[in-house]
């Protein structure tokens, strides 16, 4: 296989599902933690490996390193896997999934941006989620006609916050997420809520037209649930960890046991919270952004420009959900084609970045 982003949570993940499973690595790509892929690269002797930075290359413990945007996509188009592990992060990763699809390869997508940004335009068909919702509800998922379809959310670093602190919070705050340790990125997007948003978008591309809603679990033990038109309700419990999807992803007859089960009388209660608007404004654009999802385009733009702010301390924490709705707002047409997607994105960080 190809993996893309492979010294991140997702692809260290992906790496030890390989190893029990036997897998090759062809490609190794990575941003600028050298130290890691050096270790990665002894245990698991890909054949090329592409990094961020050409200044870097002489660090790298390897004949064949290539570096930049445009070398992933040339090892893409040269190797002979069938299936490429995408875990960028970023709007990075989208062409990557292009060129992946076009090669007729089957990709393993972390990479959020890549269907938010560009769902109405990738075909589904060769896309596999690894994320644990779209998981949990691909695993629940029978012949019954379905009402609805849930996913969990955390809440990230600031569910227990009193709404007057947030305008305050610093960088360091939005990283200490109650759960699990993640990217820096990923973690702002878990306390803004815009995690949450873009996984619903991506549950819209991947499932078709329908319901979709979240809910905050503050334990992290249930991923989605689906109602089901007759009344029932079916729910996917497992412990909050991502090799469960990637072991699917990587080989669907997958048969072994991945996780320990959940013991519910261990976990003795389940607290749910609604997600409301006070605390993650970004919450306003939901049905709005669902009935058009092809605007996820312009809520992906301003978000990353949002978040560089942010980390800039150009703005506050609250003004992250600001600059994406004013994004949201003033940005109205939908793209008729992937060159449009990237004409959009360009002019809504042009526009982001000085408002």
């Amino acid at each position: 296989m190809v993996l893309l982003g492979c010294t991140g949570s997702i692809g260290v993940n992906t790496l030890q599902i390989a190893k029990k499973f036997s897998l090759h690595v062809e490609v190794l790509v990575c941003g600028k933690n050298i130290e890691l892929l050096n270790k990665q690269i002894l245990e698991h002797s890909p054949k090329v490996v592409v990094i961020s930075d050409k200044e870097e290359i002489y660090k790298v413990n390897h004949n064949n390193v290539f570096y930049g945007p445009e070398s992933i996509l040339k090892v893409i188009e040269d190797s002979k896997s069938d299936l490429v592990v995408n875990a960028l992060v970023g709007f990075l990763g989208l062409r990557p999934t292009l060129t992946s699809i076009a090669c007729g390869k089957k990709v393993a997508l972390a990479n959020k941006e890549s269907l938010v940004a560009c769902g109405d335009f990738i075909d589904i068909s060769k896309i596999q989620p690894i994320d644990s919702e779209h998981f949990g509800l691909w695993y629940l998922m029978q012949d019954r006609p379905v009402e609805k379809m849930i996913i969990t959310a955390s809440g990230g670093a600031f569910r227990d916050w009193d709404l007057d602190r947030l305008q305050n919070a610093t960088l360091a705050d939005t990283q200490k997420h109650p759960n699990w340790s993640m990217g820096q990125k990923i973690t702002i997007d878990s306390a803004t809520m815009v995690n949450k948003m873009f996984e619903l978008l991506e549950a819209r591309w991947l499932f078709g037209e329908g319901k979709y809603d979240a809910i905050i679990e503050t334990k992290s033990l249930i991923h989605a649930l689906i109602d089901f038109r007759d009344g029932s309700t079916t729910a996917h419990f497992a412990h909050a960890s991502m090799q469960l999807p990637i072991a699917f992803a990587l080989n669907q007859k997958m048969q072994e046991n991945i996780l320990g089960h959940v013991d519910l009388l261990k976990v003795g209660s389940l607290e749910f919270r609604e997600i409301t608007t006070d605390r993650y404004p970004i919450w306003h654009i939901r049905e709005e952004l669902l009935k058009n999802p092809a605007r996820g385009a312009v809520v992906n733009a301003a978000n990353e420009v949002a978040i560089e702010k942010f980390i800039n301390k150009e703005i506050g924490f609250m003004d992250i959900s600001k600059t994406i709705i004013n994004a949201f707002e003033k940005f109205t047409e939908l793209p008729k084609s992937v060159d449009d997607i990237f004409m959009i994105d360009a002019e809504v960080r042009k526009y982001s970045r000085v408002k």
